[in-house]
C-alpha cells in the first residue's frame, strides 16, 4: 500500500509556484554533482505525484536505494529552503538584514573588526528605519561584543551611545513583546469561548485585558506597537461585543498600514488581515454600504497585478473574500444567489487545505450549511453541518458546535427526517449538557424542537409565535445576543409565522435597513 501520510517534503513542493520551481531546477544544477542529479530526479518525481507514494518513487527513480530515501529527503528540503530563501531576498528586508549580519560575522572572524562595524551600523539603521527592533538589537549586541573586547578607534563616548541605544531598543522589543502577546491571549480566548456569555465572563476577560495594558507605556509607540495594540482592542472589543470598538480600532489598524505603504508592502498578511476584521465588525453592525466599500478594497488588492505575492498571502485572500463574499449574500438574505459561490469555495478548500487550519475549515462549513439552509435545501444543510459535528475537538469554538448541533436539529425538522429526529434530540441534549455554560437561546429553542412533535397542526403557529416572542425577550440581554450573530432563528420562526421562506423574510428586512 502506498505510503499516504503527510510528507514534510511533499507538501513544500506542491506549494511551491512554477518560477519557484525553475528556480530551484536552476539553483540545484549548479552543484554540477550527481548528487545534485538525485536531488533532481526526486524532486521531479514528487512534483508530479498527486499524493506521496513511496513505492513509486523507488521504481520511477532506481539510482534512488531504499536506505538513501530518508537522507536524500532531508538533504533536498534543506536545499529547497535555501533556494526559497535566495528567491524570496529581494522581497523581504529581514531576510537581507540577517543576511548582513552573517556577512558582519564572517568580516569579525577574519580580524575585519571596522568593516564588520560599518557593516552592522548599515544593519542597525536599516532595522530601525523598518521598524525591526529585534534585528536592531542583534546589531547593537554585536557592536558592543567588537568595541568591548578590541580598540577600534571609534569616536569618544561610542560606548555611552551604544548602551543608550540598547536601552531604548529594548524597551521597544519588550512592549511589541507584551503588546503582540496580549493580543495572541485575545484571540486564544476568542477561539475558545467566541463573545463573553455572561457577567463572569465580561468581568474576568476585562480584569485581565486591563491590567495588561496598565503595565504598557505608549506614550511613543512605534509602527508595531501601534498595530498589536489595535489588533488587541479589536479581539477583546469582539469578545465582550462592542462592536463599534472592534470597528473604530480595526479602522486605526486598517489606516496604519495606509499611512505606511512600505509596511503594507512588507506586512501583507497584517494589512489584508485588518481588512478582515473591519469587514466583520461592519457585518455585526449590519452596516452594509460600507461592508461593500472595504470588502472591494479587498478585492481591487487582490486583483492588482503589481502586489507581491505567495501562497501563504494567496490562502489568505481566499480565506477572506470568500468569508465575506459569503456574509454579504447573508446581509441580504440572498441565499439561493449564494449557492454559485460553492463550488468554487470547496475547489481552493482542497488547495489550500494544508495551510487551512481546522478552525477555519469549520467556519466554512458552518457558512456553507447556513447557505443551503437558507435557500431550503435542508438536506444539503445537514451534510455540510455534519462535518462540524464530526470533528473531533469539540473544545474549538465550542459556540458554533452547539449551533451547528441546533441548526441541523431544525434542517431535520424542515425535512422532515422525523425517523431521527428523536435521535439528533438526544444528540443536541447530551451536548447541551456536556457544555461549560448553556444561554437560554439554546435552551428556549431545544425544549420547543423537543415538544413540537406533540403540538396540533392547527396550534404551531401559534407556538411559533410564542417562542418568537420568548427569544426576542431573550436577546435583550447583550449576553444573551451572541447565538443570533449564528443562527438568525427570528427570521426562521417569522417564515414560519408568514409560511414564506427564511431569505424572503431576510431581504425584506434588508430593504427597511437601506
Amino acid at each position: 500500500m502506498p505510503n499516504e501520510s503527510i510528507d514534510p517534503v511533499f507538501q513544500l513542493i506542491k506549494s511551491l509556484t512554477r518560477s519557484e520551481k525553475r528556480h530551484f531546477r536552476l539553483f540545484t544544477n549548479r552543484q554540477g554533482s550527481n548528487e545534485g542529479l538525485k536531488f533532481l530526479q526526486l524532486f521531479d518525481t514528487l512534483d508530479q505525484m498527486e499524493r506521496y507514494d513511496e513505492e513509486r518513487i523507488l521504481v520511477q527513480v532506481p539510482a534512488i536505494k531504499k536506505v538513501q530515501l530518508a537522507n536524500l529527503k532531508a538533504n533536498l528540503y534543506r536545499q529547497m529552503l535555501a533556494s526559497l530563501r535566495l528567491y524570496h531576498a529581494g522581497q523581504n528586508l529581514d531576510i537581507q538584514l540577517h543576511e548582513q549580519l552573517d556577512y558582519a560575522r564572517v568580516l569579525y572572524n577574519r580580524g575585519l573588526y571596522q568593516q564588520s562595524l560599518k557593516m552592522l551600523e548599515r544593519v542597525k539603521v536599516a532595522a530601525q528605519q523598518a521598524e525591526m527592533p529585534h534585528v536592531a538589537l542583534l546589531a547593537l549586541d554585536f557592536e558592543k561584543l567588537i568595541e568591548s573586547q578590541y580598540i577600534t578607534r571609534s569616536l569618544r563616548g561610542k560606548a555611552d551611545l551604544l548602551s543608550e541605544e540598547a536601552v531604548e531598543t529594548v524597551a521597544h522589543v519588550a512592549q511589541e513583546h507584551a503588546l503582540s502577546n496580549l493580543a495572541l491571549r485575545m484571540y486564544g480566548l476568542y477561539l475558545k469561548i467566541g463573545h463573553a456569555r455572561n457577567q463572569h465572563d465580561f468581568d474576568r476577560i476585562t480584569e485581565f485585558f486591563l491590567t495588561a495594558l496598565d503595565k504598557i507605556d505608549l506614550s511613543n509607540p512605534g509602527f508595531y506597537e501601534k498595530l498589536y495594540y489595535y489588533q488587541a482592542q479589536v479581539w477583546y472589543s469582539t469578545i465582550t461585543h462592542n462592536f463599534r470598538a472592534c470597528f473604530r480600532y480595526a479602522q486605526k489598524w486598517v489606516d496604519l498600514f495606509e499611512q505606511h505603504p512600505t509596511m503594507r508592502e512588507q506586512q501583507t498578511m497584517l494589512y489584508i488581515k485588518g481588512l478582515h476584521n473591519l469587514l466583520i465588525s461592519l457585518y455585526n453592525m449590519l452596516y452594509y454600504s460600507k461592508f461593500m466599500e472595504v470588502l472591494k478594497k479587498l478585492e481591487d488588492f487582490a486583483a492588482d497585478p503589481e502586489r507581491r505575492t505567495n501562497p501563504n498571502t494567496e490562502m489568505l485572500l481566499f480565506l477572506y473574500i470568500y468569508t465575506n463574499r459569503i456574509n454579504s449574500y447573508f446581509l441580504r438574505g440572498r441565499f439561493t444567489e449564494g449557492l454559485t459561490i460553492i463550488p468554487p469555495l470547496l475547489e481552493n478548500l482542497d488547495r489550500f487545505q494544508v495551510q487551512l487550519d481546522s478552525h477555519r475549515r469549520l467556519v466554512f462549513y458552518y457558512k456553507i450549511a447556513s447557505l443551503y439552509f437558507g435557500s431550503g435545501h435542508y438536506n444539503k444543510a445537514i451534510e455540510y453541518l455534519t462535518k462540524v459535528i464530526q470533528y473531533k475537538d469539540v473544545s474549538l469554538r465550542e459556540d458554533i458546535q452547539c449551533f451547528a448541533r441546533i441548526l441541523n436539529l431544525i434542517a431535520h425538522y424542515e425535512a422532515g427526517r422525523d425517523e431521527v429526529l428523536e435521535y439528533q434530540i438526544k444528540s443536541v441534549y447530551r451536548f447541551l449538557g456536556k457544555m461549560n455554560d448553556q444561554q437560554q437561546m439554546q435552551v428556549a429553542i431545544f425544549q420547543f424542537l423537543r415538544r413540537v412533535g406533540d403540538i396540533a397542526p392547527d396550534q404551531l403557529k401559534e407556538a411559533f409565535a410564542q417562542l418568537k416572542e420568548e427569544l426576542i425577550r431573550i436577546a435583550a440581554n447583550p449576553f444573551e445576543r451572541r447565538p443570533f450573530l449564528y443562527l438568525d432563528i427570528i427570521s426562521w420562526l417569522e417564515s414560519k409565522i408568514e409560511n414564506v421562506s427564511v431569505q424572503e423574510i431576510m431581504q425584506r428586512k434588508f430593504l427597511q435597513m437601506k
